[in-house]
């Protein structure tokens, strides 16, 4: 498996990752564990590759200037740099003092380093964030069967894997909770911590309560919240927020919370196999994963009134009316009812579905003259950008 990752070029993420060094001279990639952040380092050609879990490595950058005076006009990957003793002092010096050095610092999340970092480089790096497999990925990784990605999921080794496999899992849950909870935040109810973030797995893409977690946790109301918060700053669930206009009418506080990965969703909800009703929410799961690959922002919200009328997400960017965006397997599993309920509330902007059999877009007129544009998913990510 080792070979065929690193056989692999992600032409999607090198662009990012070329655009990004032509901004600035230090860059930080970052995304959850096994997501391929290595791996990706190690397909961009002419790189010099260093793991900071290495001790020799460390040793290397204990004196960054001279570190870095021998390297102009080189490319550097500081593999999990967060094991530096300083991580900062190396990433503020090169891009301070040897901005024709182009470094690529990785790590687990952003919070990863702003913890450790005694300094944030505010204006000195540009941040990327390698979410799972995008369906620009599906191509050069070998399989474009959205099926097959929504059940493996997006992290490259579980992707590629014959089958899957309980005990892949739980070396990643044992992982996250040694290398990235325990380092961070060190808390001391695993049980209950993994019991919730298991869940929301097995709920993903409902509106969260954190009531309805305390009991089975074994947990208060306050620590469920403590403990999304903790999971939301890791990637690892997604805290979709709602839209609203203040009406008394609407939902205004109560979040949807979507776990990181479809794979993750499929092993803990038991899908050995998928059904074609399973297919709706993991392609809205799937929708939802690729807008914030493609804009590298999580500010998305949803929308839904207290009749239980729902629209999937809403985009809203500032000075713009907001998209309402419907994610359905199926165009013709398209029930204009939320959007309508949304709009009358909301009457200006957008309304689009993004369906997985359009090829091309087309328009529909609902009664009352209210108007929806039907997208491929590429159809859309041009829309949004």
């Amino acid at each position: 498996m080792i070979r065929r990752l690193h056989m692999v070029k992600r032409p999607f993420w090198i662009r990012k990752l070329e655009s990004a060094w032509r901004r600035h001279s230090v860059v930080w990639l970052y995304g959850v564990r096994r997501v391929g952040k290595t791996f990706l380092c190690r397909s961009l050609e002419k790189i010099e590759y260093l793991d900071c879990e290495l001790p020799r490595v460390r040793r290397m950058l204990e004196d960054p200037e001279s570190f870095l005076e021998h390297r102009g006009g080189k490319r550097v990957v500081l593999d999990e740099i967060h094991r530096l003793s300083d991580p900062t002092s190396i990433l503020k010096i090169a891009a301070d003092h040897y901005p024709d050095v182009r470094i690529l610092a990785t790590g687990s999340s952003t919070l990863q380093a702003s913890r450790k970092f005694r300094d944030t480089l505010t204006g000195r790096k540009a941040e990327i964030w390698l979410t799972p497999l995008t369906h620009a990925d599906l191509e050069p990784f070998g399989n474009t069967d959205l099926r097959h990605r929504f059940h493996r999921g997006g992290l490259p080794p579980f992707f590629l894997a014959a089958r899957s496999r309980e005990r892949e899992y739980q070396e990643w849950f044992d992982s996250y909770w040694a290398k990235d909870i325990m380092e961070l935040f060190r808390l001391e109810r695993r049980t209950s911590f993994m019991k919730l973030l298991e869940l929301l797995l097995v709920n993903s893409g409902a509106i969260f309560e954190a009531t309805r977690y305390a009991r089975p946790c074994e947990i208060s109301r306050t620590t469920v919240s403590n403990y999304l918060s903790v999971l939301e700053s890791t990637l690892v669930a997604h805290v979709v927020r709602p839209f609203s206009g203040r009406k008394v009418t609407e939902i205004v506080a109560a979040p949807k919370v979507y776990g990181f990965d479809t794979g993750f969703v499929c092993f803990f909800r038991g899908w050995e196999k998928l059904r074609g009703e399973d297919l709706g929410i993991l392609w809205e799961h799937y929708v939802l994963n690729e807008i914030m690959a493609r804009t590298q922002n999580r500010q998305i919200l949803y929308w839904r009134d207290k009749s239980g009328h729902e629209v999937d997400f809403v985009i809203k960017k500032r000075g713009r009316p907001p998209v309402a965006l419907e994610c359905k397997w199926s165009a013709a599993g398209f029930a204009p009812a939320g959007v309508q309920a949304f709009r009358r509330r909301h009457p200006e902007g957008e309304n689009l579905v993004v369906a997985q059999d359009v090829d091309r877009s087309f328009r529909r007129t609902l009664p009352g003259g209210l108007k929806v544009r039907f997208l491929s998913l590429e159809g859309l990510l041009k829309n949004l950008t």
